[in-house]
């Protein structure tokens, strides 16, 4: 074997004083690092590509709550849109330990290996210090991270709509767009994040749980009128029966919901993540949903009212943020809320003066 080559270090590495050729490592002056610019069509290009890195900067860019990469972020989700849309899109919610995510896990790994391409928007609890995602998604879907076909991508949950991150549906088209053709939105399951999720989905999944004695216990019934396939989670070892047992009494639920007899009601199912025992039959519901709609022709229809209500929906969370954010409010904003604390002050007449004061600032937020 001859002798062994140094590496060559590209020019952008080197630092003063290394020499090209150099075998030692370059080290790297902050001074001199550049962060790459945001080229909308550049980006655009490494997403149609399917590249991960191209993905996970384009979804960050469609996060970001900077005023300077809305204008950016616009540019390539318009370059992007013509190839979105195609992706089944479902919506995930459950109880407290339905077992969500390893639900995800199983399900996900199962239609890879029917040769799908699965996203997976994970809206994670946000965190009190740092107000990024904990992760926790990620070690549960273990398996499914490790795939090639896989994308995962934890999201903070924030305040906007009740837990759901305000630029999911973004993502989701990014997804779209980068091939994944199917996208599964999973919600943190608390507030108004349910109602959020079903909103930027086709179909939109419950997962519970069988608990011996109460197991229609802490299922609000907003959320069974969301449902469009329901599944009672861990129906394996000693609680197969029980979860059978659950299943009837949620099949009954759902008809004392709605009195009209010819309306459609969710299939209701059990499932095991342990032994993959009903998933086939929980994915099939999920596609005679879809079909049932693109038949009925309402899928087009139901998409197109969701970019209706989501269009008014981002105009009262910027609305929400330039009122929280303009001079005029913040200069009176603390003593208001003290004198509304204090009882000196109704509510209301607070909430008048900071309209007020918020409109005297608005033409200059919008110049």
């Amino acid at each position: 074997m001859g002798e062994e080559k140094p590496p060559i270090w590209l020019e952008s590495d080197f630092n003063v004083g290394t020499q090209y050729g150099d075998s030692t490592p370059p080290r790297r002056d902050p001074a001199l690092v550049r962060r790459p610019q945001l080229d909308p069509t550049d980006l655009a290009e490494q997403v149609l590509a399917g590249t991960r890195t191209g993905i996970a900067r384009a979804i960050t860019l469609v996060e970001s709550s900077k005023p300077a990469h809305h204008a950016i972020a616009a540019e390539l989700l318009r370059i992007l849109r013509p190839n979105t849309g195609q992706a089944i899109r479902v919506g995930i919610s459950g109880t407290p330990g339905a077992g969500k995510s390893t639900f995800i896990d199983a399900l996900g790994r199962r239609l890879i290996a029917d040769g799908h391409k699965i996203a997976v928007l994970a809206v994670d609890p946000t965190s009190a210090k740092t107000g990024g995602s904990i992760l926790g998604d990620r070690t549960r879907m273990g398996e499914l991270a490790q795939s090639e076909e896989a994308f995962i991508r934890p999201s903070p949950a924030g305040s906007h709509l009740g837990g759901v991150a305000r630029a999911t549906r973004e993502s989701m088209l990014v997804l779209e767009a980068a091939g994944y053709d199917v996208v599964l939105v999973e919600t943190v399951g608390v507030g108004q994040s349910e109602v959020a999720v079903a909103g930027m989905v086709d179909t939109f999944l419950l997962i519970t749980l069988a608990r011996a004695g109460d197991q229609l216990q802490g299922i609000k019934r907003g959320i069974l009128e969301m449902a469009d396939v329901i599944t009672v989670n861990k129906a394996d070892g000693d609680h197969e029966s029980e979860a059978r047992v659950a299943a009837r009494e949620l099949s009954v639920a759902m008809k004392l919901i709605t009195s009209d007899p010819k309306a459609v009601r969710p299939p209701v199912l059990t499932s095991s993540s342990y032994t993959g025992k009903g998933l086939d039959e929980v994915w099939a519901a999920i596609l005679e949903h879809r079909a049932r709609l693109e038949a009925a022709g309402e899928l087009e229809g139901r998409r197109a009212r969701q970019q209706r209500e989501w269009l008014w929906a981002l105009v009262a969370g910027d609305l929400e943020d330039a009122l929280r954010t303009a001079p005029a409010v913040n200069a009176i904003r603390a003593h208001l809320e003290a004198e509304v604390e204090s009882g000196e002050l109704s509510a209301l007449e607070a909430s008048e003066q900071i309209l007020a004061a918020f409109a005297v600032d608005a033409p200059k937020l919008w110049r």
